[in-house]
C-alpha cells in the first residue's frame, strides 16, 4: 500500500527546483531532516525506470528499496526496479545488467562485478547515492564510484542526504565526501531557505502548542538529575583536561548524541583511561536515561528504575559516587512520593534522608498509602481528544474525515497510551504498580502450581477462560525478573527489546479491556491498517497510535499518514523530521484541513532536546554555507578525464610503467602486481586500499586464507574481535594448519580499528602469570605450534595495504586457479607434508637440529632408529657443522646415569 495512495505525487515548488538543479548538473544535495529527500530520489527513479537506461542505486536498505518499488508499482511503472542480491548467480548477473532499468545492488556484489568486468560499465547511465554523508574515504561505495569513473566517463553521479549535522564532525568533511563522490556542485536546502520557508508558510497547518507543566515532584527530580549530571561533567573535565570543553556542556549532555561525542574523543585513548573516567561516562548515560524515563513514562516505571539502580549498587558494590550526593537523595524521596506515602512519616528533607539511610530501612516494608501521580501529558491528551470529539459531534459528515493520529516516541509509550485511553489513568497505574511492586498471591500460587507440573506429565489443561490468569501470572514473573536486572542491563537494552517485552506484558489487556465496549474490540480488528507498528483504539472517530522511532520499516509512519489521511495529529512526543513531514503533507494536500496538537513539557529537558536539535541543524547548515563559499573545487573533480589524481593508482604504479634500464637494446616492461582476494573480504576496506595502491585485485572464493600475495605467501586477516572469537572456538588453529600445510610463508594479519586503541589488553588487565584464558597467552601458544607462522600487527587498513605492497616487491605473482584449487581436501602436497609430522617435531626438539639443517637430515635419514646408528663424523657430513653434530650425537649416546654422576660430582 503506497504512501501516495496509488497516484503520482507531484513535487512541491522547492522540490521541483532541487530536482531540476540536480538533473542538469551532478552534485551533492543536503536537505534539512524531513524535507523529502526521498521524494527527490523517487522522482529520479521514476525518470530512469526504463529498459533503455541502466541506473544503479547505492546505500539503500531493504525496507527503503521495497518502499520505492511499491511506489512505482502503484503509479503504474511498466519496468519496476530490481534488487540484486547473492540469490542471483554470478553467471546470470551480466544478463540482468544488460536488461537495463533501475537496479538496487549490494555494495559487495557491485565491487566484485566491476573488478571482474561482469557489469557493462560503459552502458551505465548513472549512479544515485543515498545517505551520501556515509561516503567516507576507503568505504565500499567510494571504491565503487572510483571503479565506475575509471571505466565510464560519461555517466552521471547524483548524491542525496538529509543529515547536515553529520558533516560537522571532522575536518573538511563535506569536501572529502564530494571528492569521493566525484561531484563539483553542492546544493544546500535548509529549512530556513527562502524558497522552502516561503512555500511552506503559505500552506501552514493549524498548530496548537500545549506547554504542559511538570508537577512539583517531577520538577524537583529533574533539577536533582541535572545537578548530578553537572557534577559528573565537572569531574570528567577534571580527569580529562584535553577534552573539548564546548562539547562537554550540560546542554549537549541532555541530547541523544552525547555518548557518541564523548566516545569519539575517548576511544583512541580508552585503554589508557582509569576506571573513574569510564565510570563517569557510564553514569552520564544512566542519568540521561533517568531524564528520559521521568518525562516519557509513568511514575511507577521511573521509581522501578531508580530502585533497580540502588539494588544494583548494593548487590555488586559498584561505586557510583553520585548516589551519595544530596541531589540523589532528593531524587529518591520525590520519586517515592509520586507513587506512595507513608502516613506515619512526613516527607523528609535531604539532610534527614542522608541520616536515615544508615538504618537501611526498606520502604516497601512500611505501610503505604498509594498516591500514583498521573503523568501530566495524559491529562492534556484526554482534553485534546475530548475537544476533537466535541468538535465532530454536531456534524456526521466530519466523522469520516475526523481521523486522529497520535504519535509517541516508541512502542512502550504507545502501548501505555492505548491502555490509558481505554481504561483510564487510575486503573492503569494500579495495574503497573501491582505488576512492578505488588504481590498478587493468587497469581503466584497459580504460577507455582504450573511450574511444578513437569513437561509431558500434565494431565489437566487449563480451560480457555483461565488463559488470561496464566498469562497474568507469567507477566508478573517477567516484571519481577525485569526488576532484578542490573541497571546497566536495563539501560543498555535496545528499544525494540523493550517493545518486545511490552508486547508480552500486554497479555493482561484481555482482562482490562472488558470495560471497553464490544464495538471497540471489533473495530480494532477490522481496521486493516497498512502496518503492524500502529495501534488502533477507536473507530468513530478513528484513533491511531504510532511510534515515531524503533520501527523496522522507516516508511511505516508515512504509509499510515497517507492511508488514513488524519484530520488531527497529536504529537505526544516531538520528532524534528516528522514535524517537517507534516508540513509537507499539508502542503501536498491544498484545501484539506490539518490541525496539529503539539504536547511538550514547558521548561523541561524534553523541550531542551528539541531546541538543541534545531540549533545543531541550523548551525551545521550555516557552517556548510560558509564552507561552500570558500571551497576550492578543481575542474577535474568529476573525473571525466584522466587528469583527476583520485583516479590514479599510486604506490606501485611504477610496476606497470616501462623500466628505463635496457637489456638487449629493448625496454623491459614490469609485470603488473596482483593479489588474490577472497570474496568475503570485500566487506572490509582493505581491498579498496590495495587497488588504490596500484595492485590489481582478483576476487575468487578461497577456502584457505584471505589474501594470496605470492605463490608462497598466504595471509589470514583478523580484526581484534574476530581474533578473540577464533582463538576461543579453535577456528584459527584449523586455519593455521591449512595455511602451514599448503604455503611456505603463512601470515596472520591482526588489524585494529583506526578509531580504537592499538592494543589487545586494556590497562589493568595484564596478568602476572600465564593464563589459559589470556589472549596473549593463546597467541604465544599459536606461534609455538606453528613456527613458520608470521604475525603482522597493523593499526589500520592503510598500513596493511602498504605492507602488502612491500611484501610483493620482486616476488612472483599468484595464480587464481591454483589458489582456488587449495582446499581442505586438496591433493596438493607441500614439501613439508612429505615427512611424518610426529618424528619431524621430535627431531626439531633435539639439540643441534634447527630449521636450516633439519630438511637435509630428513632427506638422508629414514627414521629415528637409523639416526641413532650414525657416527659423529657421518652426522657432521650430513649437517655440515661439526659442532651441531657433536651436540646431537652426545644427546643420543649419553646415558642418564653418566649425566647424574656428573651433576653429583659438581656438587
Amino acid at each position: 500500500m503506497s504512501g501516495s495512495g496509488g497516484a503520482m505525487t507531484p513535487l512541491l515548488e522547492y522540490e521541483s527546483q532541487i530536482f531540476l538543479d540536480l538533473f542538469h548538473e551532478d552534485g551533492l544535495v543536503i536537505t534539512a531532516k524531513g524535507l523529502g529527500v526521498d521524494r527527490i530520489l523517487l522522482n529520479f527513479l521514476r525518470l530512469y525506470c526504463d529498459p533503455g537506461n541502466l541506473l544503479l542505486v547505492l546505500n539503500t536498505n531493504v525496507a527503503e528499496e521495497q518502499y520505492f518499488i511499491e511506489q512505482l508499482r502503484s503509479e503504474g511503472a511498466s519496468h519496476l526496479p530490481r534488487i540484486i542480491t547473492n540469490e542471483i548467480p554470478s553467471n546470470e548477473r551480466y544478463s540482468v545488467y544488460t536488461e537495463g532499468g533501475v537496479l538496487f545492488v549490494t555494495s559487495r556484489i557491485l565491487v566484485v562485478d566491476f573488478l571482474t568486468d561482469r557489469i557493462p560499465a560503459n552502458l551505465i547511465t548513472g549512479i544515485l547515492v543515498y545517505r551520501a554523508h556515509k561516503i567516507i574515504d576507503s568505504c565500499q561505495e567510494a571504491f565503487i564510484l572510483r571503479l565506475y569513473r575509471q571505466k565510464n566517463k560519461q555517466g552521471f553521479i547524483k548524491a542525496f542526504t538529509d543529515d547536515a549535522v553529520a558533516f560537522s564532525l571532522g575536518f573538511c568533511r563535506v569536501e572529502r565526501v564530494m571528492r569521493n563522490l566525484f561531484v563539483r556542485k553542492l546544493y544546500l536546502w535548509p529549512r530556513f531557505h527562502m524558497a522552502v520557508s516561503s512555500f511552506l508558510d503559505r500552506h501552514k497547518p493549524e498548530v496548537i502548542e500545549l506547554h504542559v507543566s511538570l508537577t512539583p515532584a517531577m520538577l524537583t527530580i529533574q533539577t536533582a538529575i541535572m545537578d548530578v549530571m553537572n557534577a559528573c561533567l565537572k569531574e570528567l573535565k577534571h580527569h580529562n583536561p584535553s577534552l573539548d570543553v564546548e562539547d562537554l556542556s550540560l546542554e549537549n549532555a541532555v541530547g541523544k548524541s552525547f555518548e557518541k561525542a564523548v566516545r569519539y574523543y575517548l576511544d583512541p585513548v580508552w585503554h589508557q583511561l582509569g576506571t573513574k573516567t569510564k565510570s563517569l561516562v557510564q553514569d552520564l548515560k544512566i542519568l540521561r536515561t533517568l531524564l528520559q524515563y521521568l518525562t516519557q513514562y509513568d511514575c511507577v516505571t521511573f521509581l522501578n528504575l531508580l530502585e533497580s539502580l540502588r539494588a544494583t549498587e548494593k548487590a555488586f558494590g559498584q561505586n557510583s559516587g553520585w548516589l551519595f550526593l544530596d541531589a540523589s537523595n532528593t531524587m529518591f524521596v520525590n520519586a517515592r512520593a509520586r507513587v506512595y506515602r507513608c502516613p506515619q512519616a512526613q516527607l523528609k528533607t535531604s539532610v534527614n534522608v542522608a541520616k536515615s539511610t544508615a538504618k537501611e530501612t526498606d520502604p516497601t516494608e512500611e505501610k503505604k498509602e498509594l498516591v500514583l501521580e498521573m503523568n501530566p501529558k495524559w491529562e492534556a491528551l484526554s482534553e485534546v481528544l475530548t475537544e476533537i470529539k466535541r468538535e465532530n459531534e454536531p456534524s456526521e459528515e466530519l466523522t469520516d474525515s475526523g481521523h486522529v493520529l497520535i504519535c509517541a516516541s516508541d512502542d512502550q509509550t504507545c502501548a501505555q497510551l492505548k491502555e490509558y485511553i481505554s481504561i483510564g489513568a487510575e486503573d492503569l497505574l494500579k495495574k503497573i504498580y501491582n505488576k512492578t511492586f505488588g504481590k498478587n498471591e493468587k497469581a503466584e500460587h497459580l504460577l507455582m502450581a504450573t511450574m511444578k507440573l513437569k513437561p509431558g506429565k500434565s494431565k489437566v489443561r487449563p480451560k480457555s477462560g483461565n488463559g488470561p490468569k496464566v498469562k497474568k501470572a507469567r507477566t508478573e514473573t517477567l516484571k519481577k525478573v525485569k526488576s532484578e536486572l542490573t541497571l546497566t542491563q536495563m539501560v543498555g537494552r535496545e528499544n525494540n527489546e523493550e517493545c518486545k517485552e511490552e508486547k508480552d506484558i500486554e497479555d493482561y489487556d484481555s482482562v482490562s479491556l472488558e470495560h471497553i465496549t464490544e464495538e471497540t474490540e471489533v473495530d480494532d480488528m477490522m481496521l486493516n491498517l497498512p502496518t503492524d507498528a500502529c495501534y488502533g483504539i477507536l473507530k468513530e472517530p478513528l484513533i491511531i497510535l504510532h511510534p515515531l522511532l524503533g520501527c523496522s520499516d522507516p516508511y511505516s509512519l508515512t504509509r499510515v499518514l497517507h492511508e488514513i489521511e488524519p484530520r488531527y495529529v497529536i504529537l505526544y512526543d516531538a520528532e524534528l523530521s516528522f514535524v517537517r513531514q507534516l508540513e509537507i503533507y499539508r502542503a501536498s494536500r491544498p484545501g484539506k484541513p490539518l490541525r496539529v496538537y503539539f504536547l511538550i513539557y514547558g521548561g523541561s529537558t524534553e523541550e531542551q532536546r528539541y531546541l538543541t536539535n534545531l540549533r545543531k541543524e541550523k548551525t551545521a547548515f550555516e557552517n556548510l554555507i560558509r564552507e561552500k563559499a570558500i571551497m576550492v573545487v578543481p575542474e577535474e573533480r568529476e573525473g571525466r578525464n584522466d587528469s583527476n589524481p583520485d583516479l590514479a593508482r599510486g604506490g606501485s604504479l611504477s610496476s606497470a610503467e616501462t623500466d628505463t634500464r635496457k637489456a638487449g637494446g629493448q625496454a623491459q616492461k614490469k609485470e603488473q602486481h596482483r593479489i588474490i582476494v577472497d570474496l568475503r573480504e570485500f566487506r572490509s576496506e582493505l581491498p579498496s586500499l590495495i587497488h588504490r595502491h596500484g595492485i590489481d585485485v582478483e576476487p575468487v572464493t578461497l577456502e584457505v586464507g584471505d589474501y594470496i600475495l605470492t605463490p608462497d605467501i598466504c595471509v589470514e586477516r583478523k580484526s581484534v574481535s574476530d581474533l578473540i572469537g577464533s582463538l576461543n572456538n579453535g577456528r584459527l588453529y584449523t586455519q593455521c594448519i591449512a595455511m602451514s600445510r599448503y604455503y611456505k610463508r603463512p601470515v596472520l594479519l591482526i588489524e585494529f580499528d583506526p578509531n580504537k586503541p592499538f592494543a589487545l589488553n586494556f590497562r589493568g588487565s595484564f596478568h602476572q602469570e600465564i593464563s589459559i584464558n589470556d589472549i596473549t597467552s593463546k597467541i604465544t601458544l599459536l606461534t609455538l605450534h606453528f613456527p613458520k607462522l608470521r604475525i603482522i600487527w597493523c593499526p589500520s587498513p592503510h598500513v596493511s595495504a602498504e605492507l602488502f605492497e612491500e611484501l610483493k616487491q620482486k616476488r612472483p605473482q599468484p595464480d587464481a586457479a591454483t589458489a582456488m584449487a587449495v582446499t581442505a581436501d586438496s591433493e596438493i602436497v607441500s614439501e613439508s607434508d612429505r615427512y611424518n609430522p610426529g618424528p619431524q617435531d621430535f627431531l626439531m626438539k633435539m639439540p643441534g637440529v634447527n630449521g636450516k639443517n633439519c630438511r637435509a637430515l630428513m632427506n638422508r635419514v629414514k627414521n629415528i632408529a637409523e639416526l641413532v646408528k650414525l657416527s659423529q663424523e657421518q652426522l657432521a657430513d650430513i649437517l655440515g657443522n661439526a659442532n651441531n653434530a657433536k651436540q646431537i650425537w652426545e644427546f643420543i649416546h649419553s646415558s642418564y646415569m653418566d649425566k647424574a654422576a656428573q651433576v653429583k660430582n659438581r656438587r
